[in-house]
């Protein structure tokens, strides 16, 4: 063989290992995004807005599969079960925390079987009071349960409101009575009605009722204060010393995924929160973008899992 057409085939060797390689490279065809919650909810709707701002940096067409039921955790088994490979990406939210405890058995390890890519945004939630209630402060709504029966309504068992004001209960050491609905909106509404005296409710459900003056904000569950309502004081500042929830929400993958697809999506999805156009996106919702590293989520979520399961246990809660 001559030297020429040694030149050719080492060429053609080389132009063939180019196009494997451009082959292999992340992404090469559409990702599954799972949302485990039904279109229209406050994780479809952050789950959208953080897809299609994927799908353009990714330069592939970023695919939102809504698979409901059974409190998100359908979804999330679904995620956890799929190839490690990237193509399957998760948005969940804190239920997945919650879910760890709150249900007896899961077909999933919360921890082992799914690989944090990145905190999404937190959303405030605002503890509030029917305007006849005579507290105008946290600490006169303390001083009011210990001397009378005061009711507390939620979105249902298990949901963020139950279970923030489950919390503030094992803090504070207070009884309330627990009056569950199927959802928030009925929730608020007998709020505003006077059926039920109190809600931890999302700043974004509040917000328009507040300013109708249809009930009284007392305090923002974020450790600090909310840029949607910056004059109104933390859980903490009001007395009550390290309390702190938020609606939070997420981006995973399954178990496994190679480093490489993780740090590529932690760093496409930090690009897609810092753009000006998601932060307004996200302003209606009452959610702030907060990004952060992979390892960071890992460790909050593992806190996350073990906070809430004090919280599940204390309040006797069990998935319905």
């Amino acid at each position: 063989m001559n030297k020429y057409c040694c030149a050719i085939l080492l060429q053609a060797a080389c132009t063939a290992a180019l196009a494997a390689a451009a082959g292999e490279a992340y992404p090469n065809r559409p990702v599954r995004f799972i949302v485990p919650f039904p279109p229209g909810g406050g994780n479809d709707i952050v789950g959208r807005i953080v897809a299609l701002g994927l799908a353009a940096n990714l330069r592939q067409p970023v695919v939102v599969d809504n698979r409901g039921g059974a409190g998100g955790t359908i979804g999330t088994d679904i995620a956890a079960k799929s190839p490690a490979d990237g193509y399957t990406v998760l948005i969940n939210n804190i239920s997945l925390a919650v879910n760890a405890t709150l249900f007896q058995k899961l077909p999933y390890d919360t921890l082992q079987d799914l690989t944090p890519v990145t905190l999404v945004g937190r959303q405030p939630n605002v503890l509030v009071v029917h305007p006849s209630l005579p507290a105008r402060s946290v600490s006169e709504l303390m001083d009011l349960a210990r001397t009378r029966s005061l009711n507390y309504g939620s979105g249902g068992v298990g949901t963020a409101s139950h279970l923030a004001t489950e919390l503030l209960k094992l803090m504070t050491r207070i009884e309330l009575m627990h009056v569950p609905y199927k959802g928030l909106g009925p929730a608020l509404t007998d709020l505003m009605g006077g059926q039920v005296q109190l809600i931890i409710s999302t700043m974004a459900s509040a917000l328009p009722q507040i300013k109708a003056g249809k009930m009284r904000p007392l305090a923002v569950t974020t450790a600090q204060r909310s840029m949607f309502f910056p004059e109104l004081q933390t859980m903490d500042e009001a007395g009550v010393p390290g309390y702190e929830f938020d609606t939070w929400y997420g981006l995973l993958v399954p178990g496994g995924a190679p480093g490489t697809i993780i740090t590529r999506l932690n760093q496409e999805t930090a690009r897609v929160l810092a753009s000006p156009q998601v932060k307004q996106q996200f302003a209606p919702q009452g959610l702030e973008a907060a990004p952060g590293t992979a390892e960071e989520f890992r460790a909050y979520l593992a806190a996350e899992v073990s906070k809430w399961a004090k919280v599940v246990r204390a309040s006797g809660a069990k998935a319905e």
